[in-house]
Formats: C-alpha cells, sequence, structure tokens
C-alpha cells in the first residue's frame, strides 16, 4: 500500500469535534478544502452534523455514507472532576460506547472508509517510572490502563471488517485552551507554579499543533495500523518542565504540592499527575512523521501564541 495524502473535499467524520484536539482538527482539516462531517448528541442544524447517542450505541449510520475517514475523539475529561464511583462509569462509558457504536457502524457500511482513527492514551501504560516505553509494551495496572485496554478492543468490529484501524494513544497536550496546561498557564503566569510531588516523575507532552498534525498524518498513511504513540520524542520530568515554564514565562517556580496535598486535594485523579509515564513516539517516527515543536519550550511558546 502507497501512503498518499486525502485528495480536498475529501468527507471526515468526527466525534468530539468540539474538545480541545478534536476542534483544532476540524478547522485543520476544512482549512485544506476537507468536508468536515461533526457528530452531535441533539437534534442536527446543519448537513455537516450526524446525530447518535453513544450511551444507547445509536447513531444515524446513513451520515456516514461516502466518507473517506472516521476520527474519534469522544471521551468525557479525565481532569476537572473529582473521580467518584460514578464518573469513573462515565470516563469508561463514553469512550468503550463511543467507539463500539461507532466502529459497528462503519463496519455495516457497504463501503467502508478508508481508515478509522480511534482516540486513545498513554494512561495505556500506567506507571512507568524511570523506564522508557513505546508501543510494544504491555497494558498497565490500574483504573485508566483498563480503561485505555476497553476503549481500544471495543473498535474490535471496525478492524474484523477490514477498516484500517489506528489507536492514537495521545499524551499530555501542550495547549493554553485546555487540558492540563489550561490550569498550569495561570498557575505560573501568577507565579504560584512548582514541581507536583517530588518532581521526578516523567510527562510525556504534545504540542497542540503536532497533535493534529500526527492524526493527521495517522490519517494519511496507509501503512500504519494498530496503536501509535503521540507523545513528543523527549519525555522530560516534571521538574524539568517546571524549570522550562518558569524560563518561558520569566516566573519564579519556587512553590511545590506536596504529594500528600495533592491526593488529599484530587483522591485517585492524583495518581494520574504523580505516576511517571516515560513514553516514546517509536512508530511514529519511523513512519516518517517530523515533530514542529519536539522541545517543551517550543511547545509552550506555540502554546502562548
Amino acid at each position: 500500500m502507497s501512503d498518499s495524502p486525502l485528495p480536498p473535499g475529501s468527507r471526515i467524520v468526527i466525534a468530539g469535534a468540539s474538545g480541545l484536539i478534536g476542534s483544532a482538527l476540524a478547522r485543520s482539516l476544512s482549512a485544506e478544502g476537507h468536508e468536515v462531517v461533526r457528530l452531535v448528541r441533539r437534534e442536527p442544524r446543519s448537513p455537516d452534523e450526524i446525530r447518535w447517542d453513544p450511551q444507547r450505541q445509536r447513531i444515524d449510520a446513513v451520515g456516514l455514507i461516502g466518507c473517506a475517514a472516521v476520527v474519534n475523539l469522544a471521551g468525557a475529561p479525565v481532569a476537572g472532576r473529582p473521580w467518584t464511583r460514578a464518573y469513573k462509569r462515565m470516563i469508561r462509558d463514553s469512550r468503550v460506547l463511543g467507539t463500539a457504536t461507532l466502529a459497528e457502524a462503519v463496519a455495516s457500511l457497504d463501503e467502508p472508509p478508508r481508515v478509522f482513527v480511534n482516540g486513545s492514551a498513554i494512561g495505556f501504560y500506567g506507571d512507568t517510572g524511570d523506564r522508557a516505553v513505546d508501543e510494544s509494551a504491555p497494558p498497565g495496572a490500574g483504573f485508566l490502563p483498563s480503561v485505555c485496554v476497553e476503549w481500544e478492543e471495543a473498535a474490535a468490529p471496525a478492524q474484523e471488517a477490514g477498516v484500517r484501524t489506528v489507536f492514537a494513544r495521545t499524551g499530555l497536550v501542550v495547549a493554553r485552551e485546555g487540558g492540563a496546561w489550561a490550569r498550569l498557564i495561570p498557575l505560573f503566569r501568577a507565579g504560584l507554579g512548582g514541581r507536583m510531588g517530588n518532581g521526578r516523575q516523567y510527562w510525556s507532552y504534545i504540542a497542540l499543533h503536532d497533535e493534529v498534525a500526527a492524526i493527521r498524518h495517522l490519517v494519511d498513511t496507509e501503512s500504519l495500523s494498530g496503536p501509535v504513540n503521540l507523545t513528543a520524542p523527549d519525555p522530560l520530568t516534571n521538574g524539568e518542565i517546571t524549570d522550562a515554564m518558569g524560563r518561558v514565562l520569566h516566573r519564579p517556580t519556587l512553590l511545590a504540592a506536596p504529594a500528600p496535598l495533592l491526593r488529599l486535594a484530587l483522591g485517585d485523579m492524583a495518581e494520574d499527575v504523580l505516576g511517571s509515564q516515560r513514553v516514546l513516539p517509536t512508530r511514529l517516527l519511523e513512519s516518517g512523521f517530523t515533530f514542529a515543536f519536539p522541545s517543551i519550550e517550543g511547545a509552550l511558546r506555540a502554546a502562548l501564541g
């Protein structure tokens, strides 16, 4: 199979098009003349919207006819709310049921899309400590790894129907509009930023620009299927990232959030902040992808505009 970009005017369906990554991806595709179709949970208001109800696993599959690619980025936010039992169920169901709904709809089409890019996360690997891992590593233990495993397994109908299926295992996206950095940047600008816990845990990040470019690369690169890590090439520790934030924003970073305090404030979610994930984008690099912002300073400056 040869790798070739989608021709202009291709119909591309996006689930999660209102989120941080989905909205940036939709803008990028529209700017190059593609027809972006968004999945919505309400009555469609225009021809570029398709109704779906992932909780009940319902979708207007007719709207998928003629699409060249389906990109699924839907899922309840992991950060920002306490991980109660009910919210953990929502985190799981929003990903697993949504993926199953889309995968089954894609598999039912007489002419399925050429690719199904399904969101996933580096949470798949769990806490890796100082150990660097790539796509060949097994899943870790705990809540997020178990969610990621089910999330990816839910795409089986599309894979079994012969649709090229790629799992975009995304790291921490550096952007001021959303995600972790939407909370970190104001704190650091106010001089209230600092390391979290001992600062030795690895954070595997990616600039929003590179995240969007990487997803488009997954769509266009016909030799890629299965898991692909979307992270910058050189993961850094939380302490190193803290120092970089101080340099870029010209602010002191003397304050620190002790691990016990974070666990008290965040509950189960604290392990996502304090856990160490040293994840490498081996398959992305091997497939010829070039990062525009491989360093944390570059990613931060791109986020700050």
